[in-house]
């Protein structure tokens, strides 16, 4: 997935426009392919006028190279339905009962953070990762809220980097498994920062410090989606 959030009235990008977008890093090809597909209008939903592309970081059984799924936001910023409704588009993605929990939390969370917005029309959710896959939902909580309130603000999410954690009533980012596995699926796509809870860094179980080491990437702990969003959109709260 490039790491770009596009947020702003626009005509969706081809593929060519993607890959030719100047970035210091390197954006796989194939990713840059997801994305553009995901970026079609889809048969039945508004034309959004808010778009934010968000990374998430997943697993997948034994696999220790873990699996980088795109998630991509459209709002139409509609009067109607009010509240605002939140829908399904294109995924590849299967989602089970923890992740639809998740990302609901992650969408009220992202409402008591904007409160100067009002939140009505609808939310497109579309995912897809290289091919069919089931996440769990709860490890991507924390880069779900920041990708709802991006898209509620106005901000966009900066190229080169994934945030993996769950999201607590309170903000703090929770605890999450599997960050080696994690880390190498963002590597794998271009990330140079891959930010992880709290408190997990020092695992003696993983040995993060040799891992960034080795695929040439910073492993940040981050605290709060307050925090995280300020690294992942240069914007505050």
């Amino acid at each position: 997935m490039s790491q770009a959030a596009y947020n702003t009235s626009m005509s969706m990008p081809t593929v060519a426009s993607l890959l030719s977008r100047p970035t210091c890093i390197r954006i796989s090809a194939r990713v840059a392919l997801l994305s553009a597909l995901l970026w079609a209008p889809v048969a039945g939903s508004p034309a959004s006028d808010s778009v934010v592309e968000v990374p998430l970081l997943a697993t997948i059984g034994a696999n220790d190279r873990g699996v980088f799924e795109v998630m991509i936001i459209q709002w139409d910023r509609k009067s109607e339905p009010d509240p605002i409704a939140l829908e399904w588009g294109k995924t590849r993605i299967k989602f089970l009962p923890t992740y639809v929990q998740a990302l609901s939390r992650a969408v009220q969370y992202a409402k008591e953070r904007t409160p100067s917005v009002r939140h009505t029309g609808t939310l497109w959710v579309h995912g897809v990762a290289y091919g069919p896959t089931s996440t769990d939902g709860p490890s991507a909580g924390a880069a779900m809220a920041v990708g709802f309130i991006a898209v509620f603000k106005g901000d966009t999410i900066r190229r080169g980097i994934a945030l993996t954690g769950t999201i607590e009533a309170d903000g703090r980012i929770g605890p999450v498994g599997a960050i080696p596995d994690k880390v190498r699926a963002a590597a794998r796509e271009g990330c140079r920062t891959i930010l992880i809870p709290h408190g997990q860094l020092s695992d003696p179980r993983w040995r993060l410090a040799g891992l960034g080491l080795e695929l040439n990437v910073t492993i940040k702990e981050v605290g709060t989606i307050e925090a995280a969003y300020e690294l992942m959109t240069g914007r505050s709260l």
